[in-house]
């Protein structure tokens, strides 16, 4: 049950957002502009990383909605997404990316857990200033958001069938306002 008075029809941080226009427009613009941009961060390995910290975070709503949207974006490879909560470095995914995961963990754990040589490691695979940059910042981001969603105890739907519903919602739309206008998917 929620702490405060939120549409119990949105999930997670769908009610919050409903709940607080205000800052739904900042951390909407901002979810957009961490997850949305593929450079030489793929947009799935943007969402895998937020993901990870989720699931580190034992946040059951943010890792599964942004581990459905990862599906997405890998052609359905959920065995991927699986592995990489599972164990990342033993996941069929790129070293760079288990460098950067490696980062996200330990922003997780707390920004000073980040040594010179996690971040030596990660250049060393290829990791651009930028990426770390992406990386560092998308893991602190999840953090506030998984704390965010978790200590309002907002609504975490535990019917597994609503999530990769909603995932093709932002795939196809993105992430901003809209998300809280939208009704939520319903399976058919």
């Amino acid at each position: 049950m929620p702490y405060i008075d939120v549409d119990k029809n949105l999930p997670g941080i769908r009610a919050l957002l409903a709940f607080s226009p205000e800052t739904a427009a900042p951390i909407g613009a901002l979810a957009e502009l961490l997850l949305r941009r593929s450079d030489s961060l793929s947009m799935a390995d943007r969402e895998l990383i937020g993901m990870y910290v989720s699931y580190l975070n034992d946040c059951f709503y943010c890792n599964h909605s942004h581990g459905e949207i990862a599906i997405c974006y890998l052609n359905g490879n959920r065995e991927l997404v699986d592995a990489v909560r599972k164990d990342y470095r033993q996941a069929p995914i790129t070293e760079k990316l288990k460098s950067l995961l490696q980062i996200a963990a330990k922003v997780q754990q707390g920004g000073r857990s980040v040594l010179p040589r996690d971040i030596e490691q990660a250049k060393e695979q290829g990791a651009s200033d930028h990426d770390i940059h992406d990386t560092v910042l998308i893991a602190a981001t999840f953090c506030m958001m998984n704390r965010y969603v978790d200590g309002l105890a907002t609504i975490a739907p535990q019917d597994m069938s609503s999530y990769p519903l909603r995932a093709k919602q932002i795939v196809e739309k993105g992430y901003g306002n809209h998300i809280f206008l939208q009704p939520q998917p319903q399976p058919l």
